[in-house]
């Protein structure tokens, strides 16, 4: 199963493609995506559509994992940045891939074992969990690499489906 798990946001938006098998995990590759900064937020948020697009087609994943937000301090940044996932979502969608959703904490766990983990903890476990020489940069790229581990060790869970874990403040 190919996944690719997408870190949002409007200005930077991470992306990991892993390849799951088995019980095993590879990365294939990672990245970003950039809108140009100073435009109007109606034109990033085009782009991210186009560019979401585009990714789509030249990765051509089975499944796409996208964090839920998760507001703590920067209510301005939290809206623009659910704007950017908004369009994720309706790129995905309109491309007809099964699109799967995940807390901050659910990541945590599913990654590290523990829900409060740090994010440096997160970045190295993913590193060591994809067998790679140096945890993925820019963190956007890292953090999205560990949204499709998180789908990954899901979709293979005898968790019901059902069960959620409660977002920790």
């Amino acid at each position: 199963m190919r996944i690719l798990g997408i870190d949002p946001g409007y200005a930077l938006i991470g992306f990991g493609l892993v390849e799951a098998e088995r019980g095993q995990a590879r990365m294939l590759t990672y990245g970003t995506v950039k809108t140009p900064a100073g435009e109007p937020l109606s034109k990033r948020l085009y782009q991210i559509s186009l560019d979401m697009e585009q990714l789509f087609t030249v990765l051509k994943p089975d499944v796409i994992s996208v964090e839920e937000l998760f507001f703590r301090n920067n209510l301005k940044t939290g809206i623009a940045v659910a704007h950017g996932r908004g369009v994720i979502l309706c790129a995905a969608e309109k491309s007809h891939i099964p699109l799967f959703e995940y807390t901050p904490s659910q990541v945590k766990i599913s990654v590290t074992g523990y829900g409060r983990a740090g994010k440096r903890q997160v970045m190295d476990m993913t590193r060591r969990l994809l067998r790679l020489q140096a945890i993925p940069r820019p963190d956007d790229a890292a953090d999205a690499l560990a949204l499709a581990l998180c789908h990954a060790r899901s979709a293979t869970s005898r968790i019901p489906k059902t069960a959620r874990i409660r977002e920790t403040i």
